[in-house]
C-alpha cells in the first residue's frame, strides 16, 4: 500500500504495532457512537478489524489504514476507502481530541483523491447514521450529495455520493510515498 501525506496527516496501511492505538479509539464510547451498535469493541474485536482491513488491500487494492499526526507520528484515527458491497465507500474515523479540526475532510479528501485518480473509479459514496451530523457534514463539504436512505447490516443510513466527474480536487497537499512493501 502507498503511503499517503496530506497538509497535516500521513495515512498508511496498518502494522500490527498499531492494535494498542486502535484497540483505544475504538473503546471510546463517543468514537464509536455511531458505528455498528454503538458500543466500544473489546481488544479482540479490534484486532480482528485491523486484519480485516489488512485482508481487504490484498482482495480490493485499496482500503483503510492508520492515520498519523504528520509531525508526531501520533495515531490520530483510520481511514481510507474500503468496499460496501462492490462500492468504493470512504471511511474516517477520528480520535475525540482530533474532532472539528477538519481532519475527516483532510482524510476524506486524500481517500477521494487516491479512489479517483489513483484506481479510476467512476463513483464512490459514504455513509453514516442519520443522526450523525457531524458525519454528514464532512461527506457535504467533500462535495457529496445525498443519494439515498439505506439499511446496511441491519443499521439505517444515509448514502451519500460523488462521482469521478463531481469531484473537484482541492489544492491541499496530497503526495503519494513509495510502496511499503516494495
Amino acid at each position: 500500500m502507498p503511503s499517503i501525506e496530506t497538509e497535516r496527516l500521513l495515512l498508511r496501511k496498518f502494522r500490527p504495532d498499531d492494535l494498542d492505538d486502535l484497540a483505544a479509539l475504538f473503546a471510546d464510547p463517543d468514537v464509536v457512537r455511531y458505528v455498528g451498535d454503538g458500543c466500544p469493541v473489546s481488544r479482540d474485536e479490534a484486532e480482528r478489524a485491523l486484519y480485516s482491513t489488512l485482508r481487504h488491500w490484498q482482495e480490493h487494492g485499496f482500503g483503510r489504514g492508520a492515520v498519523l499526526d504528520r509531525q508526531t507520528l501520533e495515531f490520530v484515527g483510520f481511514g481510507g476507502l474500503r468496499s460496501l458491497f462492490g462500492t468504493p465507500e470512504v471511511v474516517y474515523h477520528l480520535a475525540k481530541a482530533c474532532w472539528a479540526k477538519g481532519l475527516a475532510t483532510e482524510i476524506g479528501q486524500a481517500a477521494l483523491t487516491f479512489g479517483f485518480e489513483q484506481r479510476g473509479f467512476d463513483r464512490i459514496v459514504a455513509i453514516a447514521k442519520p443522526l450523525n451530523a457531524a458525519s454528514i457534514h464532512v461527506m457535504k463539504k467533500l462535495g457529496m450529495h445525498f443519494e439515498k436512505n439505506a439499511r446496511y447490516y441491519g443499521i439505517d443510513a444515509v448514502q451519500y455520493e460523488i462521482s469521478r466527474d463531481e469531484f473537484k480536487r482541492d489544492n491541499s497537499r496530497f503526495v503519494i510515498l513509495p510502496d511499503e512493501e516494495s
